[in-house]
């Protein structure tokens, strides 16, 4: 009799947590952001790195095979809209949506092609790595800059598709800068956060942020030229989705 009430009492207290933490979901509500951040100014055309066919580059039959471009600003000529702007919450909200609780993916894939950093910019949540492979015949080495983390050192070999996975298990304040101590030019970014909130702006300057919980939010706004176009961009964010954002950037931002 004692055991048939104790398993009815633990069935009553299960049911009552998941009640609670349903409505506290349902309560929290969740609202998701877009926008597109664009240059106030003449779209600027910056010279390449490395000029194709340039004979005195470094291992010049890759690295020169083509053009080495400058992606440390790069403006859509017809919308003005800035690629690889950086948006995301400094720290965790107290909610995160249950779909976003754990990273969908557990790497993260860096490449290193053409003697360039694919992607130039990159987001890792502090549950996944990244994971540095190289596509290219010559070796490459990726040198990491982090503010919490341990830093990274190492040569990726020619070809090397397996690579090497580097974990971060703290987030940090800001993007971490990765280079490549063989060709000083490769320079490339990672955002390790320790929360799904962060986006990078595509081609046309956009991005879009999923499942916030409702309520007002401070996002930082970064950019590896301008450094902290908004230090404290605050959002209130509504259920749904919000009306989107429109942030022009002054060219002298990025002087």
């Amino acid at each position: 009799m004692l055991k048939t009430h104790w398993k009815a009492a633990l069935t009553v207290a299960v049911a009552v947590a998941l009640c609670a933490a349903t409505h506290t979901a349902q309560a929290a509500g969740w609202g998701s952001i877009s926008g597109q951040i664009t240059y106030d100014g003449k779209a600027p055309t910056l010279a390449p790195k490395v000029k194709k066919g340039d004979p005195a580059a470094k291992d010049a039959a890759v690295c020169a095979a083509q053009d080495v471009p400058d992606d440390s600003l790069v403006v859509n000529a017809e919308n003005k809209g800035i690629e690889y702007v950086v948006v995301y919450l400094r720290k965790a909200p107290k909610d995160i949506h249950p779909d976003l609780a754990k990273s969908s993916e557990a790497e993260v894939v860096l490449d290193q092609k053409g003697c360039v950093f694919t992607p130039h910019a990159l987001i890792c949540r502090t549950d996944q790595s990244v994971l540095c492979k190289n596509s290219d015949a010559v070796a490459h080495n990726v040198r990491t800059a982090p503010f919490s983390n341990s830093a990274e050192n190492f040569i990726v070999a020619p070809n090397d598709t397996t690579g090497k996975a580097v974990s971060m298990k703290l987030g940090e304040s800001r993007p971490v800068k990765v280079s490549c101590d063989i060709h000083t030019y490769m320079t490339g970014w990672w955002v390790v956060v320790d929360h799904p909130y962060a986006a990078i702006t595509d081609a046309d300057g956009k991005f879009h942020i999923d499942n916030l919980p409702v309520g007002k939010h401070d996002f930082i706004i970064w950019h590896e030229k301008a450094g902290y176009v908004e230090k404290k961009f605050t959002v209130d964010v509504k259920e749904g989705d919000n009306a989107p954002i429109s942030l022009k950037v002054a060219p002298a931002k990025f002087q």
